[in-house]
C-alpha cells in the first residue's frame, strides 16, 4: 500500500509555474483525499526555465526519491522532452544503480526514456499516467478509467489486469481555469484490436512512446540524443526483447504517417520485430491517423505470425490505463483481458 508519493520533475517544470498552480492545487487535494502524503522533490518546482537548464538537479531529485525511506511511490510530474540529459548524473559513477530501490515509479511519455534507464538497473516500472494529465484532470472528477487504475496501484502497488475503456475521450483544446468541472467529449470505444496474429500471447512488457524511442535514433529534435543513447546502451539489444511484448504509443504531437514509418523502420533495424512475441500499440490521440499506423504497422513489421494489437487505451489519449513493465502478461484478444502475474 502507497502511503507516501513523491513527485519529480524529471523532464518539463511547467508544475512550477504559477499559471497551472490551480491545476496542481486540484491534483494535490485528490490525492490527499485518499490519504496519501505528498512530497515534491526539491527542484519539481523551479519551473520551466530552471529545471530545463539544470538537468543534474532532475536526476539528483530521482536519486533523493530513490532515497528517502518515507516515499513509496515515485511519480512524474509530466513529460517533455529532454530527459535524456540526465544520462551522466545517474550513470557515470553507478549513481541510479546505487540509488534504486523497489519503490513504484509511474510516468509516460518522454519518461519512456527514464523507464528505460530503471529498466538498466533492474527495475519493474509502471506505464501510462502522470501527475499533471492524469491527478490534475480539470473535469470534476478524474475520468473513471484512468481512476479505476490509479486506486488500484496505491492500495495494492501494483496492477493484476487491463480491460478496455467503453469511452475515449477528444484531447482537450483549452487548460484554462474557465475549465474546471468541464467534462471532455466522448466516445463509444471499440476495444483491443487484433490486426494480426495469434488472439493469445505472452511476455513481459517494454516499450514506451513511440516518438521518444524515434529520438534515441534520430538527431532532428536534439543532435547529441542519439550519441548520449548509445553511450549508455539505454536501448535495449535485441538479445534483451528476446521474448518480451513491445508496447508503443504515440505523442501529442500526432506523428506524420512518414514519421510513424521511420520510427517502426528504426525499430525493425534493430531487430526487436525478430525477436518479441507480441506487440501492444495504444490508440492515438484523438484517432488522429489510426487507419495509417494501422496499415503501417502490417506493412513495416512483415511478419504475418506476430501478433500485432492495436487500440490499448494506454498513453496520450484519454482515458488511461496503467501497464506493468517487467511483470509476465498474458494477453487474450478474444477474452479482451491482458492480465499479470503478481
Amino acid at each position: 500500500m502507497i502511503n507516501t508519493v513523491g513527485i519529480v520533475s524529471l523532464s518539463s517544470g511547467i508544475i512550477g509555474e504559477s499559471f497551472i498552480r490551480f491545476e496542481s492545487e486540484i491534483g494535490i487535494r485528490r490525492l490527499k483525499e485518499y490519504g496519501l502524503n505528498v512530497k515534491f522533490m526539491p527542484h519539481a518546482l523551479m519551473g520551466v526555465d530552471y529545471v530545463k537548464a539544470h538537468p543534474e538537479k532532475r536526476a539528483e531529485d530521482l536519486l533523493q526519491a530513490f532515497r528517502d525511506p518515507e516515499i513509496d511511490m515515485i511519480l512524474c510530474a509530466i513529460g517533455g522532452d529532454d530527459t535524456y540529459r540526465l544520462l551522466p548524473y545517474l550513470f557515470d559513477h553507478n549513481e541510479l544503480a546505487d540509488a534504486v530501490t523497489d519503490k513504484v515509479f509511474l510516468g509516460f511519455s518522454d519518461t519512456t526514456v527514464n523507464h528505460l534507464m530503471l529498466h538498466k538497473v533492474g527495475l519493474n516500472t509502471f506505464y501510462g499516467q502522470a501527475f499533471l494529465p492524469d491527478i490534475c484532470e480539470l473535469s470534476s472528477e478524474m475520468h473513471p478509467y484512468t481512476q479505476k487504475y490509479f486506486e488500484e496501484l496505491i492500495s495494492t502497488g501494483t496492477i493484476r489486469e487491463i480491460t478496455p475503456s467503453n469511452v475515449w475521450y477528444e484531447e482537450r483544446k483549452s487548460f484554462s481555469p474557465d475549465q474546471v468541472g468541464k467534462p471532455l467529449i466522448a466516445h463509444p470505444n471499440h476495444g483491443f484490436e487484433l490486426l494480426q496474429g495469434p488472439t493469445a500471447f505472452s511476455g513481459k512488457i517494454l516499450g514506451g512512446c513511440i516518438d521518444s524511442m524515434y529520438d534515441f535514433f534520430n538527431d532532428e529534435r536534439y543532435e547529441d540524443m542519439p550519441i548520449m543513447c548509445e553511450r549508455y546502451h539505454l536501448f535495449p539489444d535485441a538479445e534483451e526483447w528476446k521474448g518480451r511484448i513491445l508496447l508503443l504509443e504515440t505523442s501529442e504531437e500526432k506523428p506524420s504517417p512518414e514519421k510513424y514509418r521511420q520510427s517502426l523502420e528504426y525499430l525493425k533495424e534493430r531487430s526487436v520485430f525478430e525477436v518479441v512475441s507480441g506487440v501492444l500499440v495504444g490508440k492515438p490521440m484523438d484517432e488522429t491517423y489510426a487507419k495509417e499506423y494501422r496499415q503501417l504497422l502490417i506493412q513495416v513489421i512483415d511478419k504475418r505470425d506476430l501478433p500485432v494489437v492495436f487500440n490499448l487505451n494506454i498513453g496520450h489519449a484519454m482515458p488511461r490505463c496503467i501497464i506493468p513493465f517487467g511483470t509476465e502478461a498474458y494477453v487474450d484478444i478474444e477474452k479482451q483481458i491482458i492480465r499479470f502475474a503478481n
